[in-house]
C-alpha cells in the first residue's frame, strides 16, 4: 500500500459516511469526519460508538482495539481540518452541484499529493472531476450500504485518473478488509447497471398482469434462492433511491430501452410512498395492514423466474462485452454487492448459453422491443459453444 495514505477524511456524516469512517478506524486509519451539520455529526459519533460497543459485546473485537479505534476518530464542522488528509472520500447527498462545490473547496485545502474520491452510485466520475485543477487524483470509491458490513467497493477511475492512484486505492480497500472491483466510468458502474432487470422486469410482469407482486417475490426466492424478492427489495431500498438510480442510468445512456423507468414506480416516488421507510410502497407496512399470500404455483412461477434471470444474465453479458468490468469482477460485484445467490455468468454456464439466448429471443419475438435485444456476446457464445471463464 502507498505509505502516504495515513489520514482519511470523510465528507458527510450520514449513514454512508459513518459506515466508511467506522471501517477506516477499525483498519487502523486516523479518520476525520467533516460535516456542516452539528446535529448530524453528533448522531454519527453516537452511532459509530454504539456499533463498536456491539462488536465488543459479540466478541468480534476486544476492548483495547475498540478504544484504539475510537481514539483515531475526530469530528469537525471546519473544512480546513481536512488539510492533513491523504485521502478524502465524499459521502454526501447524490447531487452533482453539491458534490462539485464540495470538492472545489476540498481541493484548495488538501496537499498536492492527496487523493480525492466520491462515493457516488450513479453520477459520472469524469463530470464530478471536471472542475478540479488536478482531476488525475480523483476517482470513485463506491461503498454499499451498510458500508461497515457490505464487503464490496467499486473502484471507478475517471478519464484522467492515474493508474498509480487506482492501484493505491485497491490496496487500501483490501487493507480495510473490503473486496474491491474495478469498473469503467459508465452509468450505474457494475452493480446498479446489471441489477436493473431485477426491478424493471418484475414491474413489467406485474403491470402486464402476468403475476402478482407477492407471487413474483415468492418465485425469485423459491426458484433462484434470492434473499428478497424484487418488490420487497425495492421497498427496502426505498423508491426515492431506487427510482432515481433507474432514471439516472436511463438518461445517461441516452434512453436505452433496457433501463426505461416504470410509471408504477414513478407514481410511488411522486406520492412519497418510498417503501418501508415511509410505511408504504408496493407493500403496506402500516399497523393493521393485511398480507396477501402469493400463488405458489411452480408451473406459473418458473417462466417468470426465467424471464427475470435471463434479462439479468443478458445485462451481465453486455457489461462484459462493452468492457465495463472483467468477468471475475462482475461475479464478485453481484454476489458481494447485492448478495445474489450465484454469479450471473456462472448461472448462464449452468443453465446453458443457448437456452438463455433462446429465452431472450422468444421475448423479442413476442414484444419486438429493443428492451429484449440479446447481447451480441451471448449470441456469439451460443454459436461457438463457449462458456464464460469465471
Amino acid at each position: 500500500m502507498n505509505p502516504t495514505i495515513h489520514t482519511i477524511g470523510i465528507a458527510g456524516s450520514g449513514a454512508m459516511g459513518s459506515g466508511i469512517a467506522q471501517t477506516a478506524i477499525l483498519a487502523g486509519q486516523q479518520t476525520i469526519v467533516y460535516d456542516t451539520n452539528q446535529r448530524q455529526l453528533s448522531m454519527s459519533r453516537e452511532k459509530i460508538s454504539n456499533q463498536i460497543d456491539v462488536l465488543v459485546q459479540k466478541g468480534k473485537i476486544n476492548s483495547d482495539k475498540a478504544a484504539h479505534a475510537i481514539g483515531l476518530l475526530k469530528f469537525t464542522d471546519d473544512a480546513s481540518a481536512l488539510s492533513s488528509c491523504d485521502l478524502v472520500i465524499e459521502a454526501i447527498v447524490e447531487d452533482l452541484s453539491a458534490k462539485q462545490q464540495l470538492f472545489a473547496g476540498i481541493e484548495q485545502s488538501v496537499s498536492a499529493s492527496a487523493l480525492l474520491a466520491t462515493n457516488t452510485s450513479s453520477l459520472s466520475v469524469a463530470l464530478l472531476s471536471s472542475g478540479l485543477k488536478r482531476p488525475d487524483r480523483f476517482l470513485g470509491l463506491h461503498f454499499f450500504n451498510p458500508a461497515h458490513i457490505m464487503p464490496l467497493v467499486e473502484v471507478i477511475p475517471g478519464i484522467h485518473t492515474l493508474d498509480a492512484h487506482v492501484k493505491t486505492s485497491i490496496e487500501l480497500m483490501r487493507k480495510w478488509g473490503k473486496m474491491p472491483v474495478v469498473a469503467k466510468d459508465t452509468p450505474g458502474f457494475i452493480v446498479n447497471r446489471i441489477a436493473r432487470p431485477y426491478y424493471s422486469e418484475a414491474i413489467r410482469i406485474l403491470e402486464e398482469g402476468i403475476a402478482t407482486m407477492e407471487s413474483i417475490d415468492w418465485t425469485m426466492k423459491h426458484f433462484g434462492g434470492f434473499k428478497m424478492g424484487p418488490f420487497e427489495l425495492m421497498d427496502f431500498i426505498g423508491h426515492d433511491v431506487n427510482y432515481r438510480v433507474t432514471e439516472s442510468i436511463w438518461l445517461q445512456t441516452f434512453h436505452e430501452a433496457r433501463y426505461k423507468p416504470s410509471i408504477s414506480q414513478k407514481r410511488l416516488f411522486e406520492a412519497g410512498l418510498y417503501g418501508k421507510k415511509s410505511g408504504r410502497g408496493f407493500y403496506d407496512y402500516s399497523e393493521g395492514s393485511t398480507s396477501v399470500l402469493p400463488e405458489m404455483n411452480e408451473e406459473k412461477g418458473k417462466p417468470v423466474f426465467e424471464r427475470i434471470l435471463f434479462m439479468l444474465i443478458n445485462e451481465a453479458a453486455e457489461a462484459c462485452y462493452y468492457g465495463v468490468a472483467s468477468q471475475a469482477d462482475i461475479e464478485t460485484a453481484m454476489t458481494k454487492g447485492v448478495n445474489y445467490p450465484m454469479g450471473l455468468l456462472q448461472w448462464a454456464n449452468k443453465i446453458g448459453i443457448e437456452r438463455v439466448v433462446a429465452g431472450i429471443d422468444e421475448l423479442f419475438e413476442l414484444y419486438h422491443e429493443e428492451r429484449y435485444r440479446c447481447s451480441v456476446l451471448l449470441r456469439k457464445m451460443a454459436i461457438n459453444g463457449t462458456l464464460f471463464e469465471c
